[in-house]
């Protein structure tokens, strides 16, 4: 029998809560001259508490399929419900309020702003979604303290490693408390040991608060850390990882 972690510890299917639900969503890239289909009819469903890696070639659309369940990016057909909202059909500013309070993003090349400090960067999504400053700052250092960098709380980017900078990364999409975490390719520009730090930590934050991390890798480490992969190819889904899922509960 498949052993699978469970999201908040449950033991059946239908115990797990969807916080993300893609029904036949297709995205199109038009260039002027060629259309590109980069999401052919995909459909999917994660879990709360859950963490997924989305895993793929080069051009199969992981990171497009993160950037439109995320709302970052529009589809061209299909719908996508995150916890419950259908995000393409909320006015701009209410769903950008709602990404700022119910989503954290992680990126490979960090996106740390290099003349703020450690601490500024990470309480800067609070300021962003109307926390006061005393709020903010207090939220930003409880969230250092949980990646571990109290002590680099004064320093720039510049002033710290590549693992330090994708912690201070994490902080920042942590500190508004989101119910969802969206990471891609997290540990692209770290080395070996680092990235298995970082996952260390994700995974840790994942188990203690029950936050949801759905992690764009080409790395089959990375994905063997997390609770189940999804695997694309040619902007489609070709295994979703559920049938493990299925598996481990049925007991079959």
């Amino acid at each position: 029998m498949a052993t699978v972690l469970h999201p908040l510890g449950s033991t059946s299917e239908r115990e797990r809560v969807p916080i993300v639900e893609a029904t036949g969503v297709v995205k199109v890239y038009d260039t002027g001259r060629v259309k590109v289909p980069a999401l052919r009819g995909v459909s999917l469903t994660v879990y709360r508490g859950e963490m997924v890696a989305v895993m793929g070639p080069s051009g199969s659309g992981k990171t497009t399929l993160l950037n439109c369940l995320s709302g970052l990016d529009t589809i061209d057909e299909g719908r996508i419900l995150i916890a419950g909202k259908e995000l393409a059909k909320l006015p701009d500013d209410v769903r950008s309020g709602f990404r700022a309070r119910h989503m954290g993003f992680v990126f490979q090349l960090f996106n740390l702003i290099p003349v703020l400090t450690a601490l500024e960067n990470v309480e800067l999504p609070a300021l962003l979604a109307g926390a006061r400053p005393s709020e903010a700052r207090r939220r930003a250092m409880q969230v250092l303290e949980q990646v571990g960098l109290v002590d680099r709380a004064g320093h720039k980017p510049a002033e710290l490693s590549g693992g330090q900078q994708q912690r201070v990364a994490i902080a920042r999409a942590l500190v508004n408390q989101p119910d969802i975490i969206w990471a891609d390719e997290p540990t692209g520009n770290l080395d070996t040991e680092t990235a298995d730090e970082v996952m260390a930590l994700m995974r840790r934050l994942n188990q203690e608060n029950g936050q949801t991390f759905v992690i764009v890798t080409h790395d089959p480490r990375i994905g063997a850390m997390c609770d189940r992969i999804i695997h694309m190819r040619d902007g489609i889904i070709i295994d979703d990882g559920l049938v493990q899922l299925q598996v481990a509960d049925g007991g079959e």
